[in-house]
C-alpha cells in the first residue's frame, strides 16, 4: 500500500514542483488550493505520468471552514507539506488590515492546525514527516514587509521546536526557508526582483528537490542557495539599528 502525502498550496510554485517529486516517489498524493482549475490540472497530469492516485481538495485555508474541509476530507497522511502562504508588501498602517489577517491565518493558523491534528496521527503510527514552508525572511524583521516576516518567524521557530519534540517519536518536522525564488508568489506580493535578488534566486525546481530530500533525511531546517547560508549569522551579529535600514533599502 502506497503511502499518501498531502500537499497544500498545490496549485504553483514550490507546491506545485514538490507535488510532482512526490507523484514520481511513488507517494499517493492529496492536493489542496483555492484554485479548482490548476489543481484538476495538476492531477490530470500525475495520472498521466505516474501510477499513483490524485485526491483534489479545493479548499480557501484562510478560513475555519477551509481547514476543517481538508481535514475531514484527506483521510490517513504520511508525509505532511504545509506550502500554503502568501506575503503582500507594503506598511503596516497603510495596508488593509484584513488581508493581512488572513495572511496569518493562513500563515500560522492554517499550519499550526494542520500539523496539530496530523502530527498527532502519525506519533500514533510511529512514522512520519512533516515539512513547513517558512522562508529567508524568518530570520529578518521587515519593514515594508513585517507581517509576513513575523509569520514567517513564527514557522521557522515552531518547527524547530517541534521537530525536537517529535524526533524520538518516529515524526520529523523540516523547516524549509528559501530566498529569492521566481513563482506567482512575487506576483501577489507586489514584489519585482532588483539584480541581486534574481542573482542570488534559485529555480523554483531546484528548491523543490533539495526541500523533499532534506524532508527524507530529517532535517531540522534547509536553506537553498549557496549565497543564502550565511543570513542566519549575519543577522545575529548585525546591530538591529542597521538590519531594519538594511533591510527596508532591500525590500524598496
Amino acid at each position: 500500500m502506497r503511502e499518501v502525502a498531502l500537499v497544500t498550496g498545490a496549485s504553483s510554485g514550490i507546491g506545485l514542483e514538490i507535488t510532482k517529486i512526490l507523484a514520481s516517489q511513488n507517494y499517493d498524493l492529496v492536493i489542496c488550493a483555492r484554485r479548482e482549475k490548476e489543481l484538476q490540472d495538476l492531477a490530470e497530469e500525475i495520472s498521466r505520468q505516474h501510477t499513483v492516485n490524485c485526491k483534489v481538495i479545493v479548499a480557501d485555508l484562510t478560513t475555519e471552514e477551509g481547514v476543517d474541509l481538508l481535514i475531514k476530507d484527506s483521510g490517513e497522511i504520511d508525509i505532511l507539506v504545509n506550502n500554503a502562504g502568501f506575503g503582500i508588501l507594503g506598511d503596516h498602517l497603510d495596508m488593509q488590515l484584513g488581508r493581512q489577517l488572513e495572511m496569518i491565518e493562513l500563515n500560522i493558523h492554517a499550519l499550526t492546525r494542520l500539523s496539530h491534528v496530523f502530527g498527532n496521527l502519525m506519533v500514533k503510527k510511529g512514522k512520519g514527516r512533516i515539512m513547513n514552508v517558512a522562508s529567508i525572511a524568518s530570520y529578518i524583521s521587515g519593514p515594508s514587509f513585517a507581517v509576513y516576516c513575523a509569520t514567517k518567524a513564527y514557522v521557522l521557530s515552531y518547527s524547530r521546536a517541534l521537530h525536537k519534540e517529535l524526533k524520538n517519536k518516529g515524526v520529523t518536522v523540516t523547516a524549509l526557508c528559501p530566498g529569492y525564488v521566481t513563482t506567482g508568489f512575487q506576483e501577489v506580493a507586489g514584489m519585482e526582483l532588483s539584480k541581486m535578488e534574481k542573482l542570488t534566486a534559485v529555480p523554483v525546481k531546484k528548491v523543490a528537490e533539495i526541500a523533499v530530500k532534506s524532508m527524507h533525511k530529517g532535517k531540522r531546517e534547509v536553506m537553498p542557495g549557496i549565497v543564502n547560508k550565511p543570513l542566519p549569522l549575519v543577522t545575529k551579529i548585525t546591530p538591529m539599528w542597521l538590519h531594519l535600514i538594511i533591510v527596508k533599502w532591500v525590500l524598496k
